[in-house]
């Protein structure tokens, strides 16, 4: 069957944009080897936030006292919050799937390969193949957990992100988790909060070290106060599972040592899906095992598109929406404005939640700019007092010569919800002095990025 448009993928980079091909009038077909919606709707973005939110729920009873409630005796079914995250999964799949009909988009279930520039051969759980021919083909085939020789994952002891977030009763006792990114500090929150003992392991001099150093600091030091060890500058040199749990050999500062725990969990970052699905017997250029493409989403093989985790850049979920969009909308003649990836917010939903756009401290340094640095503690707002949630700041970084917005890191709660209004201010050029200027509402979190703009330009009044 021809289409105008093929999706090789069903994520949050190939499902937009089979949609919006759709909306545009194109005919779609979307291939799609497991669940529609992809890791992020099935065993990435979706179920983790319910993992988290249980976490919190679970969190906040045993701390019920301090706001004057009575809870005895706060437990938790883990099987239960398991089965929750996942009933959480599939109602988000199943809404893609009504999107997909919605949208009159043929869904193809299978594992897709790319035959020629305009051919996709489509393999289904049973073994069959069907050909399926399209003007134009977008690549969108994800991303999955990255392997290390020294830490092979087993599914049982050894884990990746889907194994930690179905694991059966009992709950672990102890756990390492190497690597403090958005998955592993996330997982680390959550399983320290329900009971686990929690040990991270993470490579680089800080934790979340992508971050503005200042959040980095703070998030260690919150984690540390909840129970979490933290060891950095280190690596998992090797992992014996010949025993009950798991031995790992760890590379420290000042020597090796050995730590033990029931299990351990691999969160080292993400290898694209490009195995097997054609690139090189059609001379799609990759580089660094990600797909090449052109400031439209364009390999070097016309009418093939690649977006999101497959190719360079921030592996984000919110990324590849707006990657496949542009693509439909390129493939439907328009001109979409090109992607400013340095406007991209970042978010980790442990607790304290972190969210960062733009420069850190440090990158608006060495790119030349005299700035303007404004810290705002939420020990110092009202709203973060009643609420009982007065860890982290919010961090603001203005040129000091023309007052653009060059970055923003807060760490906080509901932090990942006020990011948005700094990659609108910075979308729109809005400098520090419209920002002190326009009137936040009291008593709001919000507050905070008014507050430290006025840090930053010497002009606070309630710090």
């Amino acid at each position: 069957m021809a289409y105008d448009v093929i999706v090789l993928g069903s994520g949050p980079g190939g499902y937009p944009a089979a949609i919006r091909a759709s909306q545009l009038g194109k005919k779609v077909a979307i291939i799609e080897k497991e669940s529609l919606g992809g890791v992020c709707l099935n065993w990435g973005c979706i179920p983790t936030k319910a993992l988290l939110k249980s976490a919190n729920v679970y969190e906040y009873a045993k701390h019920a006292a301090n706001y004057g409630i009575k809870v005895d005796n706060p437990g938790h079914d883990f099987d239960a919050v398991i089965k929750r995250s996942r009933g959480v999964a599939d109602k988000m799949s199943k809404g893609v799937q009504f999107l997909m009909k919605k949208n009159k988009i043929d869904v193809v279930m299978g594992y897709g390969k790319l035959v020629s520039p305009t051919k996709v051969e489509v393999t289904a759980a049973d073994g069959t193949k069907q050909i399926i021919e399209a003007k134009n083909i977008v690549i969108a085939t994800g991303a999955r957990v990255r392997q290390l020789p020294s830490i092979p994952i087993d599914g049982k002891k050894i884990l990746g992100y889907r194994e930690a977030m179905v694991l059966p009763s009992p709950q672990p006792k102890s756990m390492i988790i190497c690597g403090s990114g958005a998955i592993g500090s996330e997982f680390a929150y959550f399983y320290n909060t329900m009971g686990t003992k929690v040990t991270m392991v993470e490579f680089m001099p800080r934790i979340v070290p992508v971050e503005d150093e200042d959040i980095s600091k703070e998030l260690e030091k919150q984690f540390k106060r909840q129970g979490i060890e933290i060891m950095t500058s280190c690596e998992v040199l090797s992992v014996d599972t010949s025993g009950e749990g798991v031995k790992a050999k760890v590379k420290t500062p000042t020597g090796e040592i050995e730590l033990t725990a029931d299990i351990l969990l691999s969160a080292i970052g993400v290898t694209a899906n490009l195995e097997n699905i054609g690139l090189e017997e059609l001379g799609i250029k990759t580089e660094k095992g990600k797909v090449v493409r052109d400031i439209n989403g364009l390999t070097n093989v016309p009418g093939i598109y690649a977006i999101g985790d497959c190719t360079a850049g921030q592996a984000l979920a919110h990324v590849a929406t707006k990657e496949g969009i542009n693509v439909a909308e390129h493939i439907a003649g328009h001109h979409p404005e090109p992607m400013d990836y340095n406007n991209i917010p970042g978010c980790v939903y442990c607790s304290p939640e972190v969210a960062s756009v733009g420069y850190t401290e440090k990158a608006a340094k060495d790119a030349g700019f005299e700035i303007k640095v404004g810290k705002f503690p939420f020990m110092a707002s009202g709203k973060a007092s009643a609420a009982g949630a007065t860890e982290g700041f919010v961090k603001v970084i203005y040129d000091a010569k023309y007052g653009e917005f060059l970055g923003c890191h807060m760490i906080g709660m509901n932090v990942t919800e006020m990011i948005a209004e700094v990659v609108v201010a910075r979308k729109l050029e809005t400098t520090g002095l419209e920002i002190l200027n326009s009137v936040h509402p009291h008593p709001t979190m919000s507050e905070a990025l008014k507050e430290a703009t006025a840090m930053a330009y010497g002009e606070a009044t309630d710090i």
